[in-house]
C-alpha cells in the first residue's frame, strides 16, 4: 500500500479556472476536439426528466443533465479536479485506461475517498486512443445505479477522418411509472445474474435520436455503462464495419451483427462502429438490442444535409495503440476460481466495501471490503514479465471480468471461439474457462473484479500486485 502522503497529495486542489464540459446532453460530439486538458467535475445531485416526470435522487456532474462525453488527445496531459458536493464519499475510476496506479481511483487501495466537500485532482497521459468511461469506485453500486457514468473519449493524435463522431452510453434505471427510483437492487438477483433495471436509456433517454451527415461515414461509439445488463447489439438501416473493441482497433475482426448473431457488449465493454450513413435525407439508421427476448430500439442516427456519397470503402483506418505483447513462450501461468463464497464468509461493512451480503468468491476468497487491514493480494506479478491467467467461472452465471490498470487479449476458452482483440474486460460464460495473456506493465496495486456490480460488492473482486 501506499503512503497517505502519496495517497493525498491532490487532495486539497482548488477548482480549475474555466473549468467545464464540452457538447449537450451526452448528443452528437463532433470528430474534433471538445473537452478541455483541464477541467473540474462536480460531483452532485440531480434531476431530470428519464419518464415524462422529472425523476430525483440521480447523481450526476451538474444538477439537471446526465455526465458528459470528456474528451481528450492521445498523448497529452489532462487534469481533473474531482470536488464532491455530494454529500456522500467517492472517487473517480477512469475504466480501461492505463493510467499511472495513484489515479486509478480505487478507494484504500490507490487512494482515500473523496470525502464531501473535498477535491481530488487526477492527472495522467493516456498512450491510448479509444472509447473508456469514468464511473465512482466508493459506494459504487448506489452511485453507478443513479447515474453517475460517463463516456470518456481519447481522440487519436491526428484525425482519422470520419464525417461525423457520436456516442451512446447505454444503461437502465430501476424506476417506478412515475419515476421515482425503486430499490437499486435484490439480495436474490445479486446471487444470480443480478438486478436488471426497469427502464432503458441511451444518454438518459428512453428514444435517443442522433444526426449524422447523409451519405457519410460515422463513428459510432457504445458503451455499456450499466450495473448488470450485457446487451445484444445490432445495427438496422445501414452497412458498416466494426472497428474497435474495448478502445482498441480490432486485431480480430468481428463481423457486423445482426438479430441473428448480435454483438453481445457486456457491463462495463465498449464496441465502435463506422457507419455507412443512408444517402437520403431523414432516413434512419436503428441501434438495437434484445429485451424480454423481444428486439428493442436503443436509438436512432438520423442522416441530415445534402449527400456526401461517402461508399464505405472510404472509411478511416484506425492506428493500432502501443500495447506491449506478451511472451507467451515464457509467459507464467496463474489459475483463478470465480464461484459462490465459503459458508461461513461475513460482508464487510467498510465505508466503501461491502452492501451488507457476501455471495461470491475469487479462489474460494470473498473481497472483505475496501477497508480491510492487511488485505493481501490475489497474486504477486513480476514488473515487465509476460503472464497468462486462467480464469475459471464454476457458477451458473457469466461475470464480465474487468482489470485495472492492464490491457489483455484473450487466448482460448473450452466453450466459445474467441477473438484476440485487447480488452480491460472480458465476458466469462457460465463455467467456461478462459485465458488471457498481458505483460505486467503497469505497477501498482490493481483492482480484479466482476463488472456485475451486485457480484463485485457481495464479493467477486480482489486486486493483483506488480512490483
Amino acid at each position: 500500500m501506499v503512503s497517505r502522503r502519496e495517497l493525498l497529495w491532490g487532495a486539497g486542489a482548488t477548482a480549475l479556472a474555466g473549468g467545464g464540459f464540452a457538447g449537450g446532453v451526452l448528443a452528437a460530439a463532433s470528430a474534433q476536439r471538445q473537452g478541455p486538458a483541464q477541467m473540474t467535475m462536480d460531483i452532485q445531485s440531480a434531476t431530470a426528466s428519464i419518464l415524462d416526470t422529472p425523476t430525483t435522487g440521480l447523481v450526476s456532474l451538474s444538477p439537471d443533465r446526465p455526465p458528459p462525453v470528456i474528451r481528450l488527445r492521445q498523448g497529452e496531459k489532462f487534469s481533473a479536479d474531482v470536488v464532491n458536493t455530494h454529500g456522500e464519499p467517492t472517487a473517480m475510476h477512469w475504466h480501461g485506461l492505463r493510467v499511472p496506479n495513484a489515479m486509478d481511483g480505487v478507494p484504500y487501495l490507490t487512494q482515500y475517498p473523496i470525502q464531501s466537500g473535498e477535491t481530488f485532482r487526477y492527472e495522467f497521459m493516456s498512450d491510448d486512443a479509444g472509447t473508456y468511461w469514468y464511473h465512482p469506485h466508493c459506494l459504487t453500486m448506489e452511485q453507478m445505479a443513479r447515474g453517475l457514468t460517463g463516456i470518456l473519449v481519447v481522440d487519436e493524435a491526428r484525425d482519422p477522418g470520419f464525417d461525423a463522431d457520436l456516442s451512446l452510453n447505454l444503461r437502465d434505471f430501476r424506476l417506478n411509472g412515475k419515476g421515482e427510483f425503486i430499490k437499486l437492487w435484490e439480495p436474490r438477483q445479486a446471487a444470480r445474474g443480478g438486478t436488471l433495471g426497469t427502464v432503458m436509456t441511451a444518454n438518459w433517454r428512453q428514444q435517443e435520436l442522433l444526426d449524422a451527415p447523409t451519405g457519410g461515414i460515422a463513428r459510432l461509439r457504445v458503451v455499456a455503462t450499466d450495473v448488470t445488463r450485457i446487451y445484444r447489439l445490432w445495427l438496422e438501416g445501414a452497412d458498416g464495419r466494426v472497428i474497435a473493441w474495448d478502445g482498441h482497433p480490432l486485431r480480430t475482426p468481428i463481423p457486423w451483427p445482426s438479430r441473428e448473431e448480435p454483438l453481445l457488449l457486456a457491463a462495463g465493454q465498449r464496441a465502435e462502429f463506422s457507419v455507412a450513413m443512408p444517402e437520403t435525407e431523414g432516413e434512419e439508421v436503428r441501434v438495437m438490442t434484445m429485451r424480454a427476448h423481444q428486439p428493442h430500439e436503443i436509438a436512432k442516427v438520423r442522416a441530415v444535409g445534402a449527400n456526401l456519397a461517402r461508399p464505405l470503402s472510404e472509411a478511416p483506418e484506425l492506428p493500432a495503440n502501443p500495447v506491449p505483447q506478451p511472451d507467451l513462450a515464457n509467459a507464467q501461468v496463474e489459475e483463478f476460481v470465480f464461484g459462490w463464497s465459503p459458508e461461513d464468509a461475513k460482508p464487510n461493512y467498510g465505508l466503501c466495501g461491502s452492501v451488507g451480503y457476501t455471495f461470491w468468491s475469487i479462489n474460494r476468497r470473498p473481497y472483505e471490503g475496501d477497508a480491510t487491514p492487511g488485505l493481501a493480494p490475489i497474486a504477486t506479478l513480476q514488473y515487465g514479465k509476460s503472464y497468462i491467467f486462467r480464469l475459471r467461472n464454476e457458477s451458473p452465471n457469466d461475470h464480465p471480468v474487468h482489470l485495472h490498470g492492464l490491457t489483455f487479449v484473450p487466448l482460448r476458452s473450452d466453450k466459445k471461439p474467441v477473438r484476440s482483440n485487447w480488452t480491460d474486460t472480458a465476458l466469462l460464460d457460465s463455467g467456461e474457462t478462459m485465458d488471457i495473456a498481458f505483460v505486467a506493465s503497469n505497477p501498482g496495486n490493481w483492482a480484479f473484479h466482476c463488472h456485475i456490480i451486485e457480484h463485485q460488492k457481495t464479493g467477486l473482486a480482489g486486486y493483483i500486485r506488480i512490483e
